[in-house]
């Protein structure tokens, strides 16, 4: 008893020096220039005045700036909002940042700052330890003197517009742990300098106009542990080098133009958990060699290549594959059909498969043994045509090539004719015609009843700044609450018509309620939506309960699931009851809105799109977030 009081209290006294010490950290800043630059710095990106007040200490009170011994050490503006006159100007214009000489981070991700970095980053901002710039609209290059930050470790830059070359510079960068390039318009190659990033665990270019072959020297990271090239233009084969990946747990090299086969050692990789080699031209067969005991279990995705041969032993890794899509044979292991997905195949005994004539020419093309599905005979020949058959097939083709043509215009002309007698007939019985694009659209608002709801977009009213449009709440004369999205019409004019197209289109009770539209103003657009009263999910999950103790309370399971059976529901007409199919693209928590019943609409439908004819359904694709 008495032993376990001292160890009480010795914990007791760690915790009281651990808070004094954090305290005796946070002290005021000491340096008038500094003082100086944070005051340029909030002018030039018209910062409101409740996140950096001008009469307190930034060091104490300022929302995102830290600092250490009296000086700034970082700087993080993601989330601030601009106030209306700063939303006129959303420039790169943070030259104030060269006066902190202690600087080690400074984050402005989802903050817009349109333009091109400025090349003086790589030569004043030499003690910079992580830049983070993600969705914040940036155009240009990437500066060459970037490479001059000897002690960058991480650096993000993806979700923006970039363009031109990777700089072989960014090799120089000794000390990187975090690189992502992703979702850009950068074209070139990875640069072969990469091979010396020996500190590097995260690398992702997908998403780009990358092409030519992914450099050898890239087997030389030892520490990675994600890797992403998908979706570029790569070609050649994977470098065989990738086997001596040790540390790495994620590759991603979808949609690309890779050929050859996968090396051999990728399968023996310990810490490898997933590999989407999908969309590509890889050709090859299985290896049947033995595993590393230690290996793994992985997700693996092979669909949509030309991977041929029968299944081997390598497959008891997986704890899923999708071999979809490609040419294996022979029998199914009983192992591997569990966790496999493997339509239009030419596995035997299995439905969704290719035919024998799809099968037979693939393989004799190359020369390779085909088992015709187990049928004695091996591949059947062709059947060879004798002029007779030739010239009744001829006769044939004719015959139905004059109905081909002929039918279309019957069905045509019957159609027009059924479709007007229903139409009279639905204006007699309902008194009204089809859906017009008026009522697809919603109510026309005039301009000066959207200045009027939000208080002349009263900054009080302002929800967020997003990329294409900036959301607001506010209050009909009616009392009626209501959400609205502004529009730039000159820079963003296709988001709110792509809405509206969608919306003229289909229609789901899961979708957020559009009210209507306003379009007369030449720069701005308008669209308004109903309020959600409980907000979206991601504010919902947990709240701050009545009683004013500031204690959270989260959302009970049943009405979890019911928001996951709505969400559902939605995605599901999207995907299953639209022809063609579509897709969300922006599912995540704050797209999600929830009525005062928690049931769940879904928002942020200016993104959705059709699926492409060559974009299947793959159920192992995963979203790779940087590590943090």
């Amino acid at each position: 008893m008495k032993n376990t009081s001292v160890i009480h209290f010795f914990f007791f006294l760690l915790f009281l020096l651990t808070t004094f010490q954090q305290h005796q950290q946070i002290i005021p800043l000491n340096s008038r220039a500094e003082r100086a630059a944070l005051i340029q710095l909030r002018s030039s990106l018209g910062l409101k005045t409740k996140d950096w007040p001008i009469k307190s200490d930034p060091c104490l009170t300022w929302i995102g700036v830290h600092c250490q011994h009296g000086s700034v050490n970082r700087i993080s503006i993601s989330g601030l909002k601009r106030t209306r006159v700063g939303n006129q100007n959303t420039s790169f214009t943070v030259d104030s940042l060269a006066n902190f000489t202690y600087l080690v981070l400074f984050n402005a991700s989802g903050f817009s700052l349109h333009g091109s970095m400025p090349n003086w980053f790589g030569i004043r901002l030499q003690s910079l330890r992580v830049l983070d710039l993600r969705f914040c609209g940036i155009s240009g290059g990437i500066p060459v003197s970037v490479g001059n930050m000897s002690n960058l470790s991480e650096l993000y830059l993806s979700d923006n517009n970039l363009v031109g070359t990777v700089p072989s510079s960014l090799g120089l960068l000794s000390r990187l742990s975090v690189l992502d390039l992703s979702r850009n318009a950068l074209t070139g190659v990875i640069p072969s300098s990469f091979g010396s990033l020996l500190n590097l665990r995260y690398l992702n270019v997908s998403c780009n106009s990358l092409s030519s072959s992914v450099p050898t020297q890239l087997g030389n990271l030892a520490s990675l542990v994600v890797l992403d090239l998908s979706s570029n233009s790569f070609t050649g084969t994977v470098p065989i080098e990738f086997g001596s990946l040790r540390s790495l747990e994620r590759m991603v090299i979808r949609n690309n133009s890779f050929a050859g086969n996968l090396p051999e050692a990728l399968w023996s990789l310990p810490a490898l958990s997933l590999l989407d080699a999908s969309d590509n031209h890889f050709m090859g067969s299985l290896p049947d060699k033995r595993l590393n005991v230690n290996a793994n279990m992985g997700v693996f995705n092979l669909s949509h290549n030309m991977f041929y041969g029968v299944v081997t032993s390598v497959l008891r890794r997986v704890s899923s594959v999708d071999l979809s899509y490609n040419y294996f044979q022979g029998k199914m292991p009983e192992y591997a059909r569990d966790v496999a997905v493997f339509d239009k195949n030419c596995f035997r005994s299995l439905s969704g498969q290719r035919n024998v004539k799809q099968c037979a020419a693939f393989y004799t093309m190359r020369g390779l043994p085909f088992d015709n599905f187990g049928l004695p005979n091996g591949t059947l020949p062709l059947p060879l045509h004798d002029h007779k058959n030739n010239r009744r097939m001829f006769v044939i083709a004719v015959v139905f090539g004059t109905l081909g043509l002929i039918l279309p215009f019957v069905i045509l002309v019957t159609s027009l004719i059924i479709c007007r007698k229903r139409r009279k007939t639905t204006l007699k019985v309902n008194g009204s015609g089809p859906v017009s694009i008026e009522r697809a659209y919603g109510e026309v608002f005039v301009y000066e009843k959207i200045v009027a709801a939000t208080d002349d977009f009263n900054d009080e009213n302002l929800i967020k700044n997003g990329y294409s449009c900036d959301v607001f709440s506010g209050v009909l004369e009616n009392g009626i609450r209501i959400i609205i999205k502004r529009f730039d019409a000159h820079s963003v004019k296709n988001s709110y018509m792509v809405e509206l197209d969608f919306r003229s289109k289909v229609s789901h009770p899961r979708f957020v309620p559009l009210l209507g539209r306003c379009l007369e103003n030449e720069k701005e657009k308008f669209l308004i939506y109903k309020h959600m009263p409980k907000g979206d999910l991601s504010s919902s999950l947990s709240r701050i309960n009545d009683r004013g103790d500031e204690r959270f309370t989260s959302l009970d399971w049943i009405t979890r699931l019911k928001i996951a059976v709505g969400t559902a529901e939605g995605l599901s007409y999207l995907h299953h009851e639209c022809l063609p199919p579509l897709v969300h693209r922006d599912v995540k928590a704050s797209s999600i809105l929830l009525d005062d019943k928690y049931e769940a609409r879904l928002g942020s439908l200016s993104k959705v799109c059709t699926q492409e004819d060559n974009i299947h359904s793959n159920w192992i694709k995963t979203l790779i977030s940087p590590p943090l």
